[in-house]
């Protein structure tokens, strides 16, 4: 018995593990459009239902697709009615993994072929094309998922040769309404534990299978599974902010009413399941049962998101009722906004949160040059200028955190769940905020020798604050190509935008510092007051080269390519 036990865990261990790895190539065999294909999300409730349920078949896993959910709810690129829809159609698309296994891992021992495969797989995996490679996890995970699952079968001990035992257990039905309440409790608890619906499905298939319970205990485990699945998005919004806290409140909301009113015309239920696969000819075999559990499931979720889909609104009002709004407000542009959901289980999803953070980064980097330009302009006074001091060095504080942070986001994400395209988005973003941290670095750089003046009795005259105030234009100037060029990074073709922004910086920067040469030589009591004005102007233009830096590496990505080396004026000629 120890030895079945052992056998079966392991077992569900190899059962899992298949599943991430066939859930990983899927994901990075979909890659960018996959997330192409859930930035579509729309406000209208049955497109959020569709896109739910493909994501959800595409990945075969509704707690990726509910944490993903959560994750962008925290960071605002779904709103909570948005996110209601999709999680109802993540829970119709996760049924889909019942179906599998109940057609091919009990009418047949497909683990026959299972090895087989396996070696198309490592054969696949050698290759040097990388969608080859994913499709070979894919089918190794299948493989895995399938040796698994009748590992599980053999393992499960036979308790017809211990009646007591068996008896025992099925003792547990036959009281009614508390013997469904019993068995639902136990496919919450087992969902729990696993952390995978589909492991507690195909568990809850194998002991049926082997007559442990009857089909109505099995259903009622079933629904069960459907409210502990709900615990991976409540996990993941436990550090989100309060609309992902809605967002997974709402999933447990959706399943709970759902067995509610499944239990309430539990026999009645299963009288239309019973119906149902009679009605398409799947009622006169052996796997009958099976069928009808997997039937059992969709048409749960069917039915549930049908009656709910209407009632959005309602559920979105219960949410926002049960979390009210923090005190103070949520929204703090210094920090970030996108990633604190945490690190979500599907990669290929996570980038979305990632590059959409660096946008982010990008705008909080920008205000930066409205305080170099008001430190320019109170230079003359220590008094009036200490306050943009204090900015400018608190956001090269906020430049080194935010880096850090999206920094160690990147860096847990596992690179072998990830598509080719993808490992170079992510080399890209390396760059990305680290050109944008050096940006943060320039504005201190910028009120250091502004201090430095000060100290040394120097001032800029009101024509070279006129001068520096125009640099500070062209520089915004940079920044809003360069932040277009983020927010349009899929699309875009050039980066011509960008360049011009930075030609036109270059020029200013050489007719400055020409005109102001000529001035030394006609003024040389002028010089160190010249030499501190240049050096403002020198520090601008590398602001410019920083910025540029950040369209390039866009548009390295775009070609396959995303380069390390840094802008050089030579580049422009």
């Amino acid at each position: 018995m120890f030895i079945s036990i052992i056998t079966l865990l392991g077992a569900l261990g190899m059962f899992l593990y298949g599943m991430n790895m066939m859930s990983a190539g899927l994901q990075k065999t979909a890659g960018d459009g996959l997330r192409k294909f859930v930035a579509s999300m729309t406000s209208n409730p049955l497109k959020g239902v569709a896109t739910g349920l493909g994501v959800t078949a595409v990945i075969q896993s509704s707690s990726a697709t509910t944490v993903m959910v959560v994750s962008f709810v925290n960071a605002g690129i779904l709103t909570l009615t948005q996110a209601i829809g999709v999680i109802m159609g993540a829970n119709i698309g996760t049924t889909f993994t019942a179906w599998i296994i109940a057609l091919f891992g009990f009418s047949a021992d497909i683990s026959i072929l299972a090895v087989p495969l396996m070696a198309i797989g490592f054969i696949m995996s050698l290759s040097k094309k990388g969608r080859t490679r994913d499709i070979s996890e894919i089918i190794v995970g299948f493989s895995l998922l399938f040796l698994g699952l009748s590992f599980m079968k053999n393992s499960v001990p036979d308790l017809q040769s211990t009646p007591e035992v068996l008896s025992f257990i099925q003792s547990w039905s036959g009281h009614g309404v508390w013997s469904v309440l019993l068995f639902i409790m136990v496919g919450t608890i087992l969902t729990l534990v696993l952390q995978s619906s589909s492991a507690t499905v195909a568990l809850t298939l194998i002991i049926l299978n082997m007559g442990w319970i009857q089909f109505d205990m099995a259903a009622a485990m079933v629904l069960g599974e459907n409210i502990g699945t709900t615990i991976t998005a409540n996990l993941a919004a436990a550090v989100g902010n309060t609309n992902a806290k809605r967002a997974a409140l709402a999933h447990t909301v959706f399943n709970v009413f759902g067995v509610i009113w499944a239990v309430c015309f539990f026999r009645y239920f299963l009288g239309l399941i019973h119906l149902i696969i009679d009605g398409i000819g799947l009622g006169n075999s052996t796997e009958t049962p099976l069928y009808s559990i997997s039937m059992l499931h969709t048409v749960f979720n069917l039915i549930n998101t049908g009656i709910l889909i209407w009632f959005i609104p309602v559920i979105e009002k219960i949410v926002r009722t049960a979390i009210k709004e923090r005190k103070g407000g949520e929204a703090v542009p210094e920090k970030l906004v996108y990633i604190n959901a945490g690190l979500i289980s599907a990669p290929e999803l996570a980038l979305t949160e990632a590059s959409k953070e660096v946008i982010h980064f990008g705008r909080v980097m920008q205000k930066d040059l409205e305080y170099i330009r008001l430190a320019v302009e109170t230079s003359d006074s220590e008094d009036k200028f200490q306050p943009w001091r204090d900015k400018l060095v608190k956001y090269e504080e906020i430049s080194d955190r935010i880096e850090y942070e999206v920094v160690s986001f990147l860096n847990k994400l596992n690179r072998e769940n990830l598509s080719d395209s993808s490992s170079l988005l992510i080399k890209a973003l390396y760059r990305i905020v680290g050109e944008m941290e050096s940006l943060g670095d320039s504005g201190e750089a910028i009120s250091r020798l502004i201090t430095r003046g000060i100290d040394h009795g120097q001032k800029l005259s009101d024509e070279h604050k006129k001068h520096i105030g125009e640099m500070i234009v062209l520089v915004g100037r940079a920044y809003d190509a360069t932040i277009y060029n983020l927010e349009h990074s899929t699309t875009i073709t050039n980066i011509d935008n960008a360049v011009e922004a930075e030609v036109h910086i270059n020029r200013m920067r050489d007719k400055l510092r020409d005109m102001e040469l000529k001035e030394v030589e006609n003024n040389g009591e002028a010089y160190f007051e010249s030499v501190y004005y240049l050096d403002l102007v020198e520090d601008l233009e590398k602001m410019g080269d920083f910025i540029i830096n950040i369209s390039q590496a866009i548009m390295s990505l775009r070609k396959g390519k995303p380069g390390v080396s840094s802008w050089d004026d030579d580049d422009l000629a």
